[in-house]
């Protein structure tokens, strides 16, 4: 009951910043239009699978076994909801789901409308996702519920002695897929064992499926050809005052930069601080192209693919809230350079273990990796090997779930 009120008064709370958040309104709206949506959508007597992802990153660990599923049983359609605005705004049109939409707030009346109302076969809760109410109503209606790629730590509050009453929805879910051995032993712990199988993580498959399916990007690849490239994706303000002057004084350095931040008020700050001549990729054409020699990625879809075109990558987000997409970059076999906020990613953590990955926190430091693999061949080569290794030798999470359940 108390969960059940904290979840009422937090509905309340969104409704009211909606009036000058733009992000809980896009969460209020799109609250508010779900049920519409399913009416609308769902087909009688349909065969759903449910998969919920809370935003972008959920979404594209479970996206390797949704897929594998569609493929492989159509018959079965496929429903996708989101917590998050920015995971349902960005895959909002996904053509792998048969239905996307949010999430209904887990009030006991809205858990009980949407499971009526969808009736799914089962239920896969990508990583984090523990939704109380939702988790028993299926239960109750012996809906299986599925947890993909989760992974727990003792700091966690299903491990704290306040989490206890909280930990027993735990106990309702059918079955686990953990990433690693600890989540497995932090599950013990609360007395669930014989439902866990330790298969890995799933994103390492959906960045496999990425390499596989990089775009051809001919005015990168003419950008990049025949010179030495560090592609430096996902990048703040920290990062690239580490970056830019690194590049400003090695002529034989190209960059290709791709900005978390695509605002123009960025780019400018980005542009001013470059001493050698660049481009956006929006304006560049097969004339001009050969003028840069920092091509500037200014939008969004590209830098999976774009990793490919480098000798060296650079992951940002380390000097703040934490790094971004490591595996995205180290599937294409290359050295990846990083800052100090990594401990809680556990791909990067082994990675840097191997000697495949690099920890930058501050100029020197990052001068000194950068001198080193940049005129160290056999040494840049070795360690491109391990990550590329690593990450083949990571996949198959997915294959090994849907082969369990199907």
């Amino acid at each position: 009951m108390l969960y059940s009120f904290a979840i009422y008064i937090y509905s309340i709370l969104v409704r009211l910043a909606a009036f000058f958040n733009p992000k809980a309104r896009l969460l209020a709206r799109g609250q508010r239009d779900t049920f519409r949506l399913l009416h609308e959508r769902l087909v009688p007597g349909g065969r759903y699978v449910w998969f919920h992802a809370a935003s972008l990153g959920e979404f594209e660990q479970g996206r390797p076994l949704m897929e594998r599923i569609r493929r492989e049983h159509p018959e079965l359609r496929i429903l996708l909801t989101f917590f998050s605005p920015s995971g349902y705004e960005v895959r909002k049109d996904y053509d792998g789901a048969d239905i996307v939409c949010y999430l209904p707030f887990d009030t006991p009346s809205n858990v009980i409308r949407f499971v009526r109302l969808v009736k799914p076969e089962m239920l896969f809760l990508i990583k984090y996702e523990f939704w109380f109410n939702y988790i028993i109503a299926c239960r109750h209606r012996h809906i299986p519920v599925y947890s993909v790629s989760s992974i727990f730590r003792a700091n966690k509050v299903f491990f704290r002695w306040y989490g206890r009453p909280y930990a027993y929805v735990l106990k309702l879910v059918t079955h686990f897929y953990v990433q690693d051995e600890e989540s497995a032993r932090l599950l013990a712990t609360r007395g669930i064992r014989d439902k866990v199988s330790v298969v890995g993580d799933t994103r390492f498959d959906r960045v496999l499926d990425i390499r596989r399916a990089a775009k051809e990007l001919p005015l990168v690849e003419r950008f990049a050809a025949g010179r030495f490239v560090l592609v430096a994706g996902s990048s703040w303000g920290p990062d690239e005052d580490l970056i830019i002057p690194y590049f400003n004084a090695h002529p034989e350095l190209r960059l290709i930069l791709a900005p978390h931040l695509i605002d123009d008020d960025h780019l400018q700050q980005i542009e001013q601080k470059l001493q050698r001549p660049s481009l956006r990729y929006t304006e560049a054409t097969e004339q001009n192209i050969d003028t840069a020699e920092c091509l500037i990625i200014n939008c969004f879809g590209l830098l999976s693919s774009i990793y490919r075109y480098g000798q060296l990558a650079y992951v940002g987000g380390g000097f703040g809230a934490g790094i971004h997409n490591v595996p995205e970059a180290a599937v294409y076999g290359i050295p990846v350079l990083f800052g100090p906020n990594n401990k809680g990613f556990r791909e990067a953590q082994a990675l840097l273990r191997m000697g495949a990955c690099h920890e930058v926190t501050d100029e020197v430091s990052f001068v000194e990796t950068m001198d080193r693999l940049c005129t160290d061949e056999t040494d840049r080569v070795r360690c491109g090997k391990l990550a590329g290794g690593y990450i083949a030798d990571n996949a198959g999470a997915a294959d090994k779930i849907y082969t369990d359940l199907f």
